[in-house]
Order: C-alpha cells, then sequence, then structure tokens
C-alpha cells in the first residue's frame, strides 16, 4: 500500500493492512486466512481492559531528545507525560545523556468543548516555543478535540512561519482504533512528514536504522554490527532530530519487533530506496541468525555475517544443547502483541516447549507490503502449529486458557497479566526487555530463566492458595470465544 505523507492522518491498522483485535481458532487457520485474504476479525460484547494507542504513539515521540509535546486536549489526557518523563529522564541518565524534552497539555476544560479552543492551542504552541526552545515540536490531538473537530492542523500550518524549527500536527485520537500498535504508525507518520530528509547528494554512510523500544542492548550490539562495518542509529529513544533528519540515508533499516517497525521500514523503502530488512525477528538462534543473514544480503556483508555466526555457534550451542535438556516436555501459554507471540512461540519450540495456546494482543493480517507478517510464514511453512487466539489483554480469557490447559509457564511482555497468572499458581516470565531472547547469549539466559522457574515454584503455590480470585467456576467453564460475534 502506497504511503501518503501529504496527509497529516494515517490510516488505522484495521483500515490499512487488515488488522484485527477478535479471532479464536488455530495457527495454521490464522495463517491459512491471511495469506488468501479471508480473515475477518471478531467484536466483543464485553471488554476488560486494552491500552490507548495515543500513549503508545506520543511516547514514542517523547524518547526523541529536546522536543516539545503539546497535548491538545483535558488534563487526564496527559496521564501519557508520565511516560515522556520516563523516557526523556530515566532513558537519558541511564545512556549517560540530558535531554530536555518537555511534555504540555493544554487543560481543555468544559468550555473548551464547547465553544473551541483553537486559540489557547496557538498560544500554547509559542510559548512553549519561546520558553524552552525545542529542537522540534509535535502537536497532538485528543479524543476530545477529535470528536469536536478541533483543527490542529490550519494552527500548525498558521504558525509555522513564526517558529524555526520543525513542527508537525499529530493525530492521536485514542478513540480511532481499538489497535494501540495504530500509535507506533502516528509517531512515525508524523517523523516522516516533518523531520526526515531527501538524502544529501552523493553521500554514503554505513549506518543501519534500528527501530527498537529502550535500547538496552545498545552496547552490545554496536559491538555486534562492527563486525559488519555497520553502525546502528536506534530510534526514537535518545535520539536526536538531526539524526532522525538523515534516516534517509542508511544503508538499510531493521527493527526489534516487527509490529512496532514495519511502517516506517516500508516508508523508508517506498521512498527513499533504503532496503527494509523483512525476517523473522532476533528471538533465539534461528531468529537471529535469519536476521544477521538478511542483513548481510541486504549490505553486501554476507561472508562477514557467516564468520561471526561460526563464531558464536561454536560458544553457545553447546551450552544451549544442554540446558535444552531441562526444558522437553514441558509445556505453555503466551500473550504478548502479535511481534513477540508468534517469534517467542517459535522459540518455545527450538528449546523443545510445547506451546497449548498463543494470544496476540492484535493481529496484522498483512503489512505494508502485501505480505503475511514473516513470524507466521515461518511457522506455516514449517508445519508448526497450536491453538491461538486474538485478545487485546483480556485477562478474563487469559485465566479462562490458564485454568484449562494448566500449562507448565505462562509468559507474557505485559506485567499485568502475569500476576493475575501467579494468583492462579502458574509459574509466569515477564518478558519485559525487547532483549530478553535476543541472540545466541540471551536465548541461553532466558532458557535458564525458564529452569529457574518451573523448578521453584513455592511463591506462585503459597499465593494462590491464599489468593481469592474473581473468576467462577461457571466461567471456567466456558469457551474462550463466548464474548466473541463475528464483525458486520
Amino acid at each position: 500500500m502506497a504511503i501518503n505523507l501529504s496527509n497529516s492522518n494515517v490510516a488505522t491498522r484495521e483500515n490499512r493492512i487488515g488488522s484485527i483485535t477478535g479471532y479464536v481458532g488455530t495457527l495454521k487457520d490464522l495463517a491459512s486466512q491471511s495469506e488468501c485474504g479471508t480473515l475477518k476479525g471478531c467484536s466483543r460484547c464485553f471488554s476488560q481492559s486494552s491500552t490507548c494507542l495515543s500513549t503508545c504513539g506520543l511516547s514514542q515521540l517523547a524518547a526523541i531528545r529536546d522536543v516539545a509535546v503539546i497535548h491538545h486536549g483535558p488534563a487526564g489526557c496527559s496521564v501519557a507525560g508520565a511516560t515522556s518523563y520516563y523516557m526523556s529522564r530515566v532513558m537519558a541518565k541511564k545512556r549517560g545523556v540530558t535531554s530536555d524534552t518537555i511534555y504540555v497539555g493544554t487543560d481543555m476544560n468544559e468550555n473548551d468543548t464547547i465553544f473551541g479552543s483553537t486559540e489557547t492551542l496557538r498560544n500554547v504552541i509559542l510559548e512553549v516555543n519561546k520558553r524552552y526552545s525545542p529542537k522540534a515540536i509535535f502537536v497532538s490531538s485528543s479524543c476530545a478535540t477529535g470528536i469536536i473537530g478541533e483543527d490542529i492542523d490550519s494552527i500548525v500550518e498558521e504558525v509555522r512561519e513564526e517558529i524555526s524549527v520543525p513542527i508537525v500536527a499529530v493525530h492521536c485520537e485514542g478513540f480511532k482504533s481499538r489497535i494501540w500498535a495504530t500509535g507506533f504508525d502516528i509517531s512515525d507518520h508524523a517523523i516522516l512528514q516533518e523531520i526526515v530528509q531527501p538524502p544529501r547528494e552523493g553521500v554514503k554512510t554505513n549506518k543501519i536504522n534500528f527501530k527498537n523500544f529502550f535500547e538496552s542492548a545498545r552496547p552490545e550490539i554496536i559491538d555486534i554490527f562492527k563486525n559488519f562495518d555497520l553502525e546502528p542509529v536506534f530510534l526514537y529513544c535518545n535520539s536526536t532530530i538531526e539524526e532522525l533528519s538523515h534516516l534517509s540515508e542508511s544503508i538499510a533499516t531493521t527493527c526489534i519487533c516487527g509490529t512496532l517497525g514495519n511502517y516506517l521500514g516500508n516508508a523508508l523503502e517506498e521512498k527513499y530506496g533504503v532496503p527494509y530488512v523483512r525476517s523473522i525477528n532476533q528471538c533465539g538462534i534461528k531468529g537471529f541468525e535469519a536476521w544477521l543473514r538478511e542483513i548481510g544480503k541486504v549490505t553486501n556483508r554476507s561472508e562477514l555475517v557467516e564468520k561471526y555466526i561460526e563464531e558464536q555457534r561454536a560458544i553457545y550451542i553447546p551450552q544451549i544443547e544442554e540446558v535444552k535438556k531441562e526444558l522437553q516436555g514441558l509445556t505453555a501459554v503466551l500473550g504478548m502483541g502479535p511481534g513477540y507471540t508468534f517469534e517467542v512461540s517459535r522459540v518455545l519450540d527450538e528449546l523443545g516447549i510445547k506451546v497449548v495456546w498463543a494470544l496476540a494482543w492484535h493481529y496484522d493480517k498483512k503489512y505494508e507490503n502485501g505480505d503475511v507478517p514473516p513470524s507466521m510464514k515461518y511457522l506455516l511453512d514449517n508445519d508448526i502449529d497450536f491453538e491461538a487466539s486474538v485478545a487485546d489483554q483480556q485477562n478474563y480469557e487469559v485465566m479462562n486458557i490458564l485454568n484449562k490447559y494448566q500449562p507448565d509457564m505462562y509468559l507474557s511482555r505485559h506485567p499485568g497479566s502475569t500476576v493475575w497468572a501467579i494468583k492462579n499458581g502458574t509459574p509466569a516470565i515477564y518478558v519485559a526487555d525487547e532483549y530478553m531472547i535476543f541472540g545466541y547469549k540471551h536465548t541461553l539466559e532466558f532458557a535458564k530463566t525458564i529452569v529457574d522457574a518451573i523448578k521453584n515454584r513455592s511463591f506462585e503455590a503459597n499465593l494462590a492458595k491464599r489468593t481469592k480470585l474473581p473468576y467462577t467456576d461457571w466461567w471456567y467453564e466456558q469457551d474462550v470465544n463466548t464474548f466473541l460475534e463475528e464483525a458486520k
């Protein structure tokens, strides 16, 4: 699908790539329907929890150093500012840099929602620019401004001549999509619209764009890429506007998670010819090697990549094989975003652990280039199948599945659901760090973490004995699709 940067709005994942938030069936059925284009999502008559796409999108932008995010909405919407503080202060300090990024809410009141408040927004933009001198300004809408039709685009255009830095309207209304990952696309769209510049004539670099969340493995990845004479540019955490302006000059783009980075990668390839590395992600041995080989192919460094792989296999494969002996025959349930659910399930299969059910918080039918996500294609091509569902962080469905299958472990990237699993007496592994299963070293560490979790169950057992859960026997007897109906 062609990416339109002339419009500040970006189509939702539902409309753009056919993403869904409701499904119950099997992995093969899900992947097969994706390939042939017949997949239809289901809707819920009851929803327990979810996440706002605005938080996802604006936290990405707030992670950039020395910028201003102006959230035009009621005070409550500015709760995302807490994430901004974490990104611009804590993560910058960990990196050893400083960031003066600020997050400002316009504090719309009842009068503003009736009569509009574009003049207030204009004054706030000018005052923020005058007081803080940011390197760029992102002006975001909210549910309230979207509902009343507040024209933030016109205000941004009006003040552009009075401001000497890039300024861009960001349409982040939380109600526009059920899929909070649409927020990632919205932040990418804003960067591509106003920050990324066409490549300078004659400039050639060895930089590779690396989209990740928190760059926790930054030193390690820099060292790995040195073997291939490549220099990673990490996005967006602790990025500078100057770095982002030159993304079009990079030799390639890759990402830690397909859900996080596919919009940016496809757009840079379509608009500027920067190759997007499409492969299963770096989790596990097969994923890491496939990813490295694709990078080698795209950047003409295959020989260097193969040399590195051979050296690392000699160090880590014997150790991983030894730990695998303790994992054979174990069972697991997963609950994560789709960029990890179907990647981590592959890693568990590599380790000899049987996945009995996998929940994806949403599912992308096809990416912008028209292909089924590589993680799903791999599982389909390798005849790996298990029961699967698409459930947007619906813990009541997770608990139903855990009670039915009694797995040896539950793995999730969201702490709320791991807590509930532990209360149920199920050992839970919080796959918080995006690099927890990255490459040889961390796959070994991950396998050891699983061993520790299944051998020491006293905490889960004791907590379960002392916890009264709100779920009745009636609910545990229901099929997990009780609240699902085919979308009209």
